[in-house]
């Protein structure tokens, strides 16, 4: 295949992954609106999806840096498109199975897990940029471990600040609260997660030797990589609202506020640190903080540990599929 026809055919399967991730992740933004039962999951997904395009207008495109440079591309070497396909199909493969088990996994370590298992299949550790990686492993304990502490502090001030108005009242003023904090949470999933997408994109057409190693990435892929987002979105991730939104806790409009509110800050401040996080891991830990505060005895340990080995095993099982996806391109003389 024409190296060119080869790029084109990964852009079209990283805006698959982007829908794929839309979908998946949709729970994240809306588990809490729905359990709280202040919007319909119709309704709850057509206002994360229009919040999630809306990042597009907000955020620069670091976080897409720093996905391009997650494995070191030779722009000579157009081999390297094979690699960006092979891990595009390792991130895929789990996103599906993990969807399909209504766990709540992390795409974005499903991307670095595959994109960095076809590197190293190809070209060994070498491949592998340490400067743009490591930071983004250490957000693996730190995104959920920052989502928990401000999600438990937010809570303990509105239980604080709201303690002497009766239940009842409180809850009709987060009602309305949940609106504006998961339209915030959604902006910050848009913002980190589109961006991921675009990064793949600005790799592959670097390693087609379509575009300069130090250019910028055309504004068509920006825009198409958020409108695949949203779409994703709006396809809805049932299965996982259910995990998210119900099964680790109960939460009451208040405690729906404060986890989305603690997830929005946690992801606008990793996507200006240029630094892609995890959004499930994200609100995942700020509803467990949340949790604490409200009813420690109420949190689902079992499931949450299952939803701990499932982030696990994310990185090394997609990075697995994207090495074995590439050998075996290998063995086809893909190139």
């Amino acid at each position: 295949m024409d190296v060119h026809a080869l790029v084109y055919v990964t852009i079209a399967v990283a805006l698959l992954f982007d829908v794929i991730n839309g979908f998946h992740d949709a729970a994240n933004s809306i588990a809490t609106v729905v359990s709280t039962r202040v919007l319909s999951p119709r309704l709850a997904v057509l206002w994360a999806t229009v919040f999630n395009f809306v990042a597009l207008f907000i955020f620069h495109q670091g976080v897409a840096n720093t996905i391009a440079k997650i494995i070191t591309i030779q722009a000579s070497d157009h081999a390297f498109v094979w690699v960006v396909i092979c891990g595009l199909f390792g991130a895929i493969v789990w996103n599906l199975l993990t969807w399909w088990w209504g766990l709540p996994s992390s795409s974005s370590h499903a991307l670095i897990g595959g994109l960095s298992g076809a590197g190293l299949a190809y070209s060994g550790f070498g491949v592998l940029n340490t400067a743009k990686l490591y930071p983004t492993l250490e957000f693996i304990i730190l995104a959920p471990m920052i989502g928990l502490v401000l999600g438990a502090i937010i809570m303990f001030l509105v239980y604080w600040i709201f303690r002497r108005m009766r239940p009842r009242k409180v809850d009709r003023v987060f009602r309305a609260g949940q609106l504006v904090s998961a339209a915030a949470y959604s902006i910050g999933h848009g913002g980190n997660d589109a961006q991921k997408t675009i990064g793949v994109i600005w790799a592959v057409m670097i390693a087609g030797g379509m575009m300069p190693e130090g250019g910028h990435v055309p504004y068509w892929v920006i825009v198409a990589s958020y409108s695949a987002m949203a779409f994703g979105t709006a396809l809805g991730g049932q299965r996982i609202i259910k995990t998210m939104g119900m099964g680790i806790t109960s939460l009451k409009p208040a405690g729906g506020f404060c986890a989305n509110l603690a997830g929005a800050i946690t992801l606008f401040g990793a996507t200006e640190l240029k630094i892609p996080v995890s959004t499930t891991h994200t609100i995942t830990g700020a509803i467990v903080g949340v949790g604490s505060v409200t009813k420690l005895r109420g949190i689902r340990w079992g499931l949450a540990t299952r939803i701990v080995w499932a982030w696990i095993f994310t990185i090394p099982l997609s990075a697995l599929v994207g090495a074995g996806t590439l050998y075996a391109a290998q063995a086809l003389g893909a190139w």
